[in-house]
Protein backbone atom coordinates (compact mmCIF):
# COMPACT_ATOMS: atom_id res chain seq x y z
CA UNK A 1 0.00 0.00 0.00
CA UNK A 2 1.40 3.40 -0.93
CA UNK A 3 1.78 6.38 1.42
CA UNK A 4 -1.28 8.22 0.08
CA UNK A 5 -3.54 5.20 0.64
CA UNK A 6 -2.15 4.78 4.15
CA UNK A 7 -2.68 8.48 4.93
CA UNK A 8 -6.25 8.39 3.63
CA UNK A 9 -7.46 6.20 6.50
CA UNK A 10 -5.75 7.96 9.43
CA UNK A 11 -7.92 8.97 12.42
CA UNK A 12 -5.16 9.67 14.96
CA UNK A 13 -1.71 11.21 14.53
CA UNK A 14 0.83 10.90 17.33
CA UNK A 15 3.94 13.07 17.32
CA UNK A 16 7.28 12.90 19.07
CA UNK A 17 8.52 16.31 20.19
CA UNK A 18 12.32 16.68 20.08
CA UNK A 19 13.49 16.44 16.48
CA UNK A 20 9.92 16.42 15.14
CA UNK A 21 8.02 19.40 16.52
CA UNK A 22 11.35 21.04 17.41
CA UNK A 23 14.80 20.97 15.85
CA UNK A 24 15.94 18.61 18.59
CA UNK A 25 18.08 21.18 20.37
CA UNK A 26 17.83 21.39 24.14
CA UNK A 27 18.24 24.89 25.53
CA UNK A 28 18.69 25.42 29.26
CA UNK A 29 18.56 28.65 31.24
CA UNK A 30 21.05 29.34 34.04
CA UNK A 31 18.46 28.31 36.62
CA UNK A 32 17.86 24.94 34.89
CA UNK A 33 14.74 25.94 32.99
CA UNK A 34 14.23 24.42 29.56
CA UNK A 35 13.44 26.25 26.34
CA UNK A 36 12.18 24.79 23.06
CA UNK A 37 11.32 26.46 19.79
CA UNK A 38 8.16 25.35 17.99
CA UNK A 39 7.19 26.23 14.43
CA UNK A 40 4.06 28.41 14.22
CA UNK A 41 3.14 26.96 10.81
CA UNK A 42 3.17 23.48 12.34
CA UNK A 43 0.80 24.82 15.00
CA UNK A 44 -1.72 26.07 12.45
CA UNK A 45 -1.51 22.73 10.67
CA UNK A 46 -2.33 20.95 13.92
CA UNK A 47 -5.43 23.15 14.23
CA UNK A 48 -6.38 22.13 10.65
CA UNK A 49 -6.23 18.48 11.70
CA UNK A 50 -8.40 19.07 14.75
CA UNK A 51 -10.99 20.90 12.64
CA UNK A 52 -10.94 17.96 10.20
CA UNK A 53 -11.85 15.61 13.05
CA UNK A 54 -8.49 13.86 13.36
CA UNK A 55 -7.29 13.11 16.89
CA UNK A 56 -3.85 14.37 17.90
CA UNK A 57 -1.41 13.08 20.49
CA UNK A 58 2.04 13.94 21.76
CA UNK A 59 4.17 11.00 22.86
CA UNK A 60 7.62 11.99 24.06
CA UNK A 61 10.40 10.37 26.05
CA UNK A 62 11.28 13.57 27.90
CA UNK A 63 9.16 15.51 30.38
CA UNK A 64 8.93 19.27 29.98
CA UNK A 65 6.63 22.01 31.17
CA UNK A 66 7.25 23.70 27.83
CA UNK A 67 5.64 20.73 26.04
CA UNK A 68 2.64 20.83 28.37
CA UNK A 69 2.24 24.55 27.68
CA UNK A 70 2.47 24.07 23.89
CA UNK A 71 -0.05 21.22 23.99
CA UNK A 72 -2.44 23.33 26.07
CA UNK A 73 -1.99 26.26 23.68
CA UNK A 74 -2.95 24.02 20.76
CA UNK A 75 -5.74 22.18 22.58
CA UNK A 76 -4.04 18.79 22.30
CA UNK A 77 -5.51 16.69 25.09
CA UNK A 78 -3.65 13.41 24.58
CA UNK A 79 -0.20 14.22 25.97
CA UNK A 80 2.17 11.50 27.17
CA UNK A 81 5.51 12.68 28.55
CA UNK A 82 8.38 10.72 30.08
CA UNK A 83 7.40 7.70 27.98
CA UNK A 84 10.01 4.95 27.70
CA UNK A 85 7.68 2.59 25.80
CA UNK A 86 5.95 4.58 23.06
CA UNK A 87 4.33 1.46 21.59
CA UNK A 88 2.52 0.80 24.88
CA UNK A 89 1.48 4.45 25.26
CA UNK A 90 0.05 4.65 21.74
CA UNK A 91 -1.54 1.22 22.12
CA UNK A 92 -3.34 2.37 25.28
CA UNK A 93 -4.56 5.50 23.52
CA UNK A 94 -5.83 3.48 20.57
CA UNK A 95 -7.73 1.26 22.96
CA UNK A 96 -9.19 4.30 24.75
CA UNK A 97 -10.32 5.81 21.42
CA UNK A 98 -11.56 2.43 20.08
CA UNK A 99 -9.14 2.60 17.14
CA UNK A 100 -6.75 0.11 15.55
CA UNK A 101 -3.06 0.48 14.69
CA UNK A 102 -3.89 0.94 10.99
CA UNK A 103 -5.94 4.05 11.97
CA UNK A 104 -2.86 5.69 13.50
CA UNK A 105 0.03 7.69 12.09
CA UNK A 106 3.18 8.25 14.11
CA UNK A 107 5.84 10.84 13.33
CA UNK A 108 9.23 10.19 14.90
CA UNK A 109 12.90 10.82 14.29
CA UNK A 110 14.92 8.40 16.44
CA UNK A 111 15.07 4.73 17.34
CA UNK A 112 12.94 5.19 20.49
CA UNK A 113 10.05 5.91 18.07
CA UNK A 114 10.43 2.73 16.02
CA UNK A 115 8.36 0.37 18.20
CA UNK A 116 5.28 2.56 17.61
CA UNK A 117 6.18 3.51 14.04
CA UNK A 118 6.54 -0.07 12.89
CA UNK A 119 3.02 -0.97 14.08
CA UNK A 120 1.12 2.10 12.95
CA UNK A 121 -0.67 2.40 9.63
CA UNK A 122 1.35 5.39 8.49
CA UNK A 123 4.90 6.04 9.75
CA UNK A 124 6.35 9.47 9.01
CA UNK A 125 9.91 10.69 9.50
CA UNK A 126 11.21 14.25 9.19
CA UNK A 127 14.21 14.94 6.93
CA UNK A 128 16.53 14.99 9.98
CA UNK A 129 15.50 11.53 11.22
CA UNK A 130 18.11 8.86 11.86
CA UNK A 131 18.77 6.64 8.81
CA UNK A 132 17.25 3.56 10.48
CA UNK A 133 14.04 5.48 11.19
CA UNK A 134 13.84 6.63 7.57
CA UNK A 135 14.16 2.99 6.47
CA UNK A 136 10.97 2.15 8.39
CA UNK A 137 8.98 5.24 7.38
CA UNK A 138 6.21 5.20 4.79
CA UNK A 139 6.88 8.90 4.12
CA UNK A 140 9.81 11.23 4.76
CA UNK A 141 9.24 14.97 4.75
CA UNK A 142 11.45 17.37 2.83
CA UNK A 143 11.51 19.65 5.88
CA UNK A 144 13.39 18.92 9.08
CA UNK A 145 11.85 18.78 12.54
CA UNK A 146 11.00 22.23 13.86
CA UNK A 147 11.28 23.60 10.31
CA UNK A 148 7.80 22.74 9.00
CA UNK A 149 8.01 18.93 8.88
CA UNK A 150 4.86 18.56 10.95
CA UNK A 151 2.91 20.92 8.67
CA UNK A 152 4.16 19.05 5.61
CA UNK A 153 2.99 15.72 7.04
CA UNK A 154 -0.37 17.22 8.03
CA UNK A 155 -0.99 18.65 4.58
CA UNK A 156 -0.11 15.28 3.04
CA UNK A 157 -2.63 13.48 5.27
CA UNK A 158 -5.36 16.07 4.73
CA UNK A 159 -4.80 16.00 0.95
CA UNK A 160 -4.99 12.19 0.94
CA UNK A 161 -8.32 12.43 2.77
CA UNK A 162 -9.68 15.14 0.47
CA UNK A 163 -9.80 17.63 3.37
CA UNK A 164 -6.97 20.04 2.53
CA UNK A 165 -9.00 22.46 0.40
CA UNK A 166 -11.60 22.73 3.16
CA UNK A 167 -8.83 23.54 5.67
CA UNK A 168 -7.58 26.38 3.46
CA UNK A 169 -11.02 27.65 2.39
CA UNK A 170 -11.64 30.06 5.31
CA UNK A 171 -8.42 31.89 4.44
CA UNK A 172 -9.23 32.16 0.73
CA UNK A 173 -12.76 33.58 1.11
CA UNK A 174 -12.70 37.05 -0.47
CA UNK A 175 -15.35 38.42 1.92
Amino acid sequence: MDAKARAARIKLVAFDIDGVMTDGGLHYTDDGGELKTFNVQDGLGLKFMQRAGIELAIVTGRTSGVVAARAADLGIEHVYQGVANKRAAVGSLLEKLDLQWHDCAFMGDDVIDLPAMTLCGFAIAPANARPLVKEHAHAITDAAGGQGAVREAIEFILAAQGKLEAAFAPYLDPQ
